[in-house]
């Protein structure tokens, strides 16, 4: 059997199996495979924010001239902000019902921000961050910003530069193609490199909260996200829900970084036929806000940390935490482990002193390969399945539904 000839999953999963044997076998010589994890993930790094700068300024550019899309647009960052509310309540819940204590020994190390405030500043200045910084920094708040007012600006430029505009969006986008063509090579090193330094001895001491973390965020993949997109499409949800997981969250699982999913989501949106015009704002967006996995890992070590300490938590206080949670996770940064330095911003919330909540942090690094990499992929196909959901919604008012992904996922 040719591999080659096996769709992009399969081949992903081949990679998976191989580098789970190769990091078991031969520890020493896996550790060295990672560089093909790192130089995978380094190459989507790289060519996400001109993407995201390039893709967006074409799209606005280019846009028709009808104000459906802008509305659109404002829904689907709606539902960022409720999805990412709901995570956090289902992680209360979850952690009402399996409460779970740490035990808490090593310091970790980082700064971590202290107050909401200096977070929801943070977000503001790399809004208005200087455009080739933005680029050189990864900062996708602001190629999203300077692609967004660019975009506006040659609105009223000649058809001819807008064609080329187009062009060169369409050049970026096929190198895209070409690097994620690359993912099971990529995704055979990551994995290579992370049993033969952790394995699985490492997270045993912390199972019980690895799974609680996973189970909330397949609660929230498999039965939130489902009923949120049921009540704007009125149609099943499953197989587009689990086309995106497939196809976005495993890419995500094992990059470990929403902004090196980016590229993915773009390209699994074009497949799915979502409006362009859409997608190319919403997803960059998405990678940046839409963070229902950080919400849920933020709550749920916070709550932990409290149950460490002999606190009680009233229904006030876990409310108010749920929406601390939310607002910090959309601060948190799309590279790996991004939301566990957010923990002490909540935990402030209960008075839990700095050096214990940095404890906390510490045990999130330890079961990371677990959390992260589940969070990243909840985080990442959820901007796909909201992103498709209000498309949906637009073709069914405008009377042309998309029926056609459905029945063929379900085919």
């Amino acid at each position: 059997m040719n591999i080659l000839k096996l769709g992009l999953v399969p081949q992903i999963l081949i990679g998976v199996v191989l580098g789970a044997l190769v990091g078991v076998l031969l520890p020493g010589p896996a550790e060295g495979l990672g560089i093909l994890g790192m130089l995978f993930v380094g190459m989507l790094k790289a060519v996400a924010p001109l993407l995201v700068l390039v893709l967006v300024m074409a799209a606005i550019a280019n846009r028709h001239e009808t104000g459906n899309d802008g509305r659109k647009t404002l829904v689907v960052i709606a539902l960022y902000l409720v999805g990412t509310i709901c995570a956090a309540i289902v992680a209360l819940l979850l952690s009402m019902l399996f409460p779970q204590t740490i035990a808490l020994t090593d310091i970790a190390q980082g700064s971590p921000p202290v107050e909401v405030s200096s977070v929801l500043a943070d977000v503001l200045f790399k809004l208005i961050d200087n455009p080739v910084n933005a680029l050189l920094e990864g900062n996708f708040l602001g190629c999203l910003t300077w692609a967004i007012l660019l975009g506006v600006s040659f609105r009223g430029a000649s058809a001819s530069f807008k064609e080329h505009l187009q062009t060169m969006a369409d050049g970026v986008s096929n190198i895209v193609r070409y690097v994620i063509k690359l993912a099971p090579i990529g995704i055979f090193g990551l994995v290579c490199s992370t049993v033969a330094t952790v394995g699985i001895e490492a997270l045993a001491s912390y199972a019980s909260l690895a799974i609680l973390l996973v189970g909330a965020m397949l609660v929230m993949a498999l039965l939130v996200n489902p009923a949120i997109v049921f009540m704007v499409t009125g149609s099943n949800p499953y197989p587009m829900v689990l086309r995106c997981l497939e196809e976005s969250g495993i890419t995500a699982f094992f990059t470990r970084s929403s902004a090196a999913n980016i590229p993915v989501n773009l390209n699994l949106a074009k497949k799915l036929g979502i409006s362009e015009e859409l997608y190319a704002v919403t997803i960059p967006i998405g990678a940046t806000v839409n963070m229902g996995g950080a919400a849920i890992t933020i709550t749920i070590l916070t709550l932990a940390a409290a149950n460490t300490l002999g606190m009680e938590v009233s229904l006030v206080t876990a409310l108010l935490l749920c929406v601390i949670a939310a607002l910090s996770a959309c601060g948190a940064s799309g590279v790996p482990s991004g939301s566990l330095l957010l923990v002490p911003l909540a935990c402030s919330l209960f008075g839990i002193p700095l050096d214990v909540a940095m404890q906390v942090v510490a045990v999130g690094f330890i079961i990371s390969v677990i959390q992260d990499s589940t969070e990243t992929a909840l985080n990442s196909s959820t901007d796909v399945v909201y992103t498709y959901a209000v498309d949906q919604m637009g073709r069914q008012r405008e009377g042309n539904p998309d029926l056609g992904l459905t029945q063929q996922v379900l085919k």
